[in-house]
This record gives structure tokens, C-alpha cells and sequence, in this order.
């Protein structure tokens, strides 16, 4: 049924295509790779299961194992639209974000760079976030808890006025995390093909250790069924006790707390169309690396947090270093049983596994800077590239920044506040879908979407928002407001691009090759989702109630 569709869409005739730019040259990326290289510059994503996991399983309880699986299959869905619309645009690099904002273009100027902003905020700190929890991976294997070079910290700022404790302090997690930063950066310089054959080597040798958690308690049976069911979240009464609640407003706000998490790691393998520009064939590449790389996180997303659960135990869950992650590798590691020396081996794939995301987001986000800048919604300094088509410029600013959020004491506060820019871009790229079907009708479409998927994305972009608007705060007080003032960030760095250095005027190069419709055949039907969107996140917000911590 489903392959007969999709069969039939990538066969459908087509009468138009966006207009295709004249061959690179120098200060454009190159046309290196193809969907393999795609699909391994993108097999870092699964590692985000190590990033989230323990924080939504220490949150929720038991039901952790299904969350994850409805929320990869949510983002299996979804990813049908974002194959659709980068195929329109063969010429661009930067990923979903950078094609969803070009439907908004014709309505609003704000509302397309506020597409590719949240999509570059949300992913960009996964490079302190992934490198971070490699580096308390190194020191954990190396020095018991109590070792000075453990508790040591010099505190530079007090950040309490975003969330109460956090702080910006420099540490020995910050300092060897900046190492590693500095590592991906290098192996990046030469451009994607080389960087996508490093993650290759990396991606074969650091998959198998979560694909072996996934697989070895289904082979040995060790799945008991007390560490599954039943599926009731956990809730804490006023003396902190916890115990299982009920599917009541407060069981089901922490649910959608949890889906609204997990969305942030399962849905992120769309970065697989960030190298649009960089294929030797966009056509025929962008759908096989979307769906290769979507089939590998349904593997990945929906066992390990299955035999992660059965193996801790309601118990297990609740231990400091699960929520923070920094007990998720030593959690994982037992579930394949071994020694000392094995459980050492397996920890070091995993922080291998950590650094090959983070080398999958430094790509994937660079890619949206160099992009946005070209269109000409950010600074024009970040479309220069080096000679080996690297957008070394967008790479410099993605490790400025990451190496400032090391410094920051709750680094799971940072990636929920940038979870709500997620969801942000999430909605507006899944209605982009549906106004490039009505405004470019027209356009050839080297991939079609069903109808039906594509409905069914834009209705998953409102299910979305009140996944957010319910539950960001249960990540933290003010989780909600925090994201939506970082969202508003971009207008005051969009207006000095569009007003300031370009007068006014989109750059001639984007007007080219993008050319907006001369009619809005979709009339006011964006702005009533617009409208509806802003409805769904004040209601969810509303009626959420938050459990007792």
C-alpha cells in the first residue's frame, strides 16, 4: 500500500522545476556526494538517544519504551513531506528548514528566517551537548566522583535570571568537551565527501554497540515484564516520594512533556537533506538519504529505549546519573553483560557514538548559516566557504557558540529551551509542505508525497505545538518563554541583514534561483495556521498541570 504510493510519487510527471543555477565554482559548496554519503553524515542522529533518553525515562517511568517508539514513527511520517519540498529546490544546501521557509517568503519576510533560525538553534547546541557528555564519559572511566578534578570549577556568570541554579562556570567536563569540539571542527575542514567518509568508519564501529543493546534482550528474552508495564507515569507527592500516577491531567501532562523531548532526537535524522546542494544527482539522492536514514533511527529509537527500560527497573530510572546522562553508557553497557574490560570498550564506542553526532549537527547546522546567509536572512560573512567547499565561516560561529554553552552548569536545561525553537521550525516546515503544493503546483517534484502523508504532516505540526505548549514547562519552569524569546532572536539580526547590508532587497543570487510565485494562490489560508498554532500552544499551555517535584 505505502510503497505502491511511493512508487507511483516518484513516478508522477512532472511540468515545471525551480531554476537551476550555473555549475559551482569557487565559493560554493561542491557536488561530492551522493545518498550514502548522506546517509552516513546523518548516522550520527541515533546517538541522540544517549542525549535524551535518561532524562525522559527518569521523568515519565515506565512508559519511556513507547514514547519513543510513537515518536519515531511520528517523524518516519513526517520526513515524507520534507523529501517533497527539498527536492523543489536542487540548488540549495541547509536542510528542511531552508525549503519550508521559502513557501513563507511570499507572506511574511519574519516568518522564513524565523524557520531556519529555530532549526540552526535547536541542533547547533548539540555539539556542547554531545561533546559534553563524551567528556563526563572520559572522566567518569578515569577518576572516582569525589577526585578534586572532578568537583572543581571556577564560576564566571550567574544565570539564574533563565533558570533558577544554572550558571556559566569553566570545569574539567567544559574544557576536555572544547577539545573535542575542536577535533570535529578539523575533520570537517576539507568538505562533505571527506567528512561523510570519517563518519563512515566512525558510524560502522559506533552503531553496533546500540544496535547490540537493542538486539541482545530480544535474542536472550531478558525483558521482564514488571520493568515494562504497567504503562502509568511516575508522579512525586509533596514529601518527594514517588510513585505511579494515573492518565489523569497531570499523568497526561507529563506525557506530553516526554513526547515533546523526545521529538527533539527523533525527529532530526530530516538533517539527511541538508546536503541537497552538495548531491551529484538532488533527484534521485535526497528521498533514498531521508528514508535510509529515517529506517535507521526506527531501529535504533525504538529497541535501545525498549532494553534500557527493561533492564533499569522503575528503581534504576531514578538515579541522579540517568537523568543528567551520565550514567546512560555504564546503564547500557550491563545490558550486554561483560567485565570490567568489556564494559570499558563499550563505553568508549559510545563516546565515539557521541562525537559522531556531534560531527552530524556541525554539518547539518553550518550548512543551514551558509544557506540563510545566501537567501539573505543572516550576515553575509557566513556564506563564505573554503577551497574545499566548506562553509568554514558558519563552522567557525557553530564552535564559538557551542564553546560558550559549555561553559553553562544544566546542559539539558539549554537543549529544552532550544527543544521549543525545534517545534517551532518542526510546524512551520510541515505546513510549507502543503502551500508549496498549492503556490507551486506547477514545479517539478522529483519525489511526491502522498496527499495523504502530507495532511497528515501538517496536522502532526498542530499535535506538535501542543506537545510544546503543554509540556516544555515540565523540563523546567519558564522552559516555555525561555524558547519563544530565543525564537524572537533572529528579527533584530534579520532586520540589520535585510535592511541594513542589503538595503532592503533580497540578494539577486537567491531572487534567481528561488523565485517566489506572483500570485499567492493559498491566500490567507497560512496565516489561519499561523492563527491556529498560536490557539493550540495557549490552550495546551493552559490546561497543563504540572505534578509536584
Amino acid at each position: 500500500m505505502i510503497a505502491d504510493d511511493l512508487d507511483a510519487a516518484v513516478a508522477a510527471p512532472a511540468i515545471r522545476r525551480a531554476p537551476e543555477p550555473a555549475a559551482a565554482h569557487n565559493g560554493e559548496l561542491h557536488r561530492e556526494l551522493d545518498w550514502k554519503g548522506a546517509f552516513w553524515a546523518s548516522s550520527g542522529v541515533p546517538a541522540g538517544v544517549l542525549l535524551t533518553m535518561g532524562g525522559i525515562a527518569a521523568t515519565i517511568g515506565q512508559p519511556v519504551w513507547v514514547v519513543f517508539i510513537a515518536s519515531i514513527l511520528m517523524g518516519f511520517i513526517q520526513s515524507f513531506v520534507y523529501a517533497e519540498i527539498a527536492g523543489l529546490y536542487p540548488h540549495k544546501s541547509g536542510g528542511a528548514s531552508v525549503y519550508g521557509a521559502a513557501a513563507w517568503l511570499p507572506y511574511s519576510k519574519f516568518v522564513a528566517p524565523i524557520s531556519v533560525w529555530c532549526n540552526w538553534l535547536a541542533w547547533s547546541p548539540v555539539l556542547a551537548l554531545g561533546t559534553s557528555l563524551a567528556a563526563g564519559y572520559v572522566m567518569a572511566s578515569l577518576f572516582p566522583p569525589t577526585a578534586a578534578i572532578n568537583t572543581w570549577h571556577i564560576t564566571l556568570a550567574d544565570l539564574g535570571f533563565i533558570r533558577e541554579g544554572l550558571t556559566l562556570r569553566i570545569n574539567s567536563v567544559a574544557i576536555i568537551g572544547a577539545g573535542f569540539l575542536l577535533l570535529t571542527f578539523a575533520l570537517q575542514h576539507h568538505g562533505a565527501a571527506r567528512a561523510a567518509s570519517a563518519q563512515k568508519i566512525l558510524g560502522i564501529a559506533c552503531l553496533a554497540p546500540l544496535i547490540l543493546v537493542g538486539v541482545v534482550p530480544l535474542v536472550t528474552g531478558d525483558l521482564p515484564s514488571d520493568h515494562l508495564f504497567p504503562l502509568l507515569p511516575l508522579v512525586r507527592d509533596a514529601a518527594g516520594t514517588v510513585h505511579f500516577g494515573s492518565w489523569d491531567i497531570y499523568g497526561i501532562t507529563v506525557l506530553m512533556g516526554a513526547m515533546f523531548g523526545a521529538g527533539w532526537s527523533t525527529y532530526g535524522f530530516e538533517t539527511a537533506v541538508c546536503y541537497t546542494r552538495e548531491f551529484r544527482n538532488p533527484a534521485r539522492d535526497t528521498p533514498r538519504a531521508l528514508i535510509a536514514s529515517g529506517l535507521l533511527c526506527i531501529l535504533i529509537f525504538a529497541l535501545v529505549p525498549l532494553a534500557f527500560q527493561a533492564s533499569l527497573g522503575l528503581e534504576g530510572m531514578l538515579t541522579p546519573g540517568i537523568y543528567d546522562g551520565s550514567g546512560v553508557a555504564l546503564a547500557l553497557a550491563r545490558i550486554v553483560g561483560g567485565g570490567v574490560v568489556v564494559s570499558n570498550i563499550f563505553i568508549t564506542m559510545l563516546i565515539l557514538s557521541l562525537l559522531l553526532i556531534v560531527m552530524t549537527s556541525m554539518m547539518g547546522s553550518s550548512r543551514t548559516l551558509y544557506q540563510a546567509s545566501v537567501d539573505g536572512w543572516l550576515p553575509k560573512y557566513l556564506a563564505r566557504v573554503n577551497p574545499h567547499g566548506a562553509p568554514t565561516a558558519a563552522m567557525w560561529t557553530d564552535l564559538g557558540f557551542n564553546l560558550l554553552l559549555l561553559l553553562t552548569s544544566d546542559y539539558f536545561a539549554v537543549l529544552m529551551i532550544s527543544n521549543v525553537c525545534y517545534m517551532v521550525f518542526n510546524f512551520l516546515n510541515l505546513q510549507s509542505g502543503w502551500i508549496h503544493r498549492i503556490d507551486r503546483a506547477g514545479w517539478e517534484r522529483p519525489f511526491r508525497c502522498p496527499t495523504w502523508l502530507l495532511a497528515t504532516g501538517a496536522v502532526f505540526g498542530f499535535v506538535n505545538m501542543a506537545f510544546m505548549g503543554a509540556g516544555a514547562d515540565v523540563w523546567g519552569k519558564n522552559t516555555l518563554r525561555n524558547g519563544l524569546i530565543a525564537v524572537l532572536l533572529i528579527v533584530p539580526v534579520f532586520l540589520f541583514r535585510h535592511f541594513v547590508q542589503d538595503k532592503g532587497r533580497f540578494p539577486v543570487r537567491a531572487e534567481g534561483v528561488a523565485e517566489p510565485p506572483t500570485v499567492r494562490r493559498a491566500g490567507v489560508l497560512p496565516w489561519v495556521a499561523l492563527l491556529a498554532c498560536v490557539l493550540v500552544v495557549a490552550v495546551a499551555h493552559a490546561v497543563a498541570r504540572l505534578p509536584l517535584h
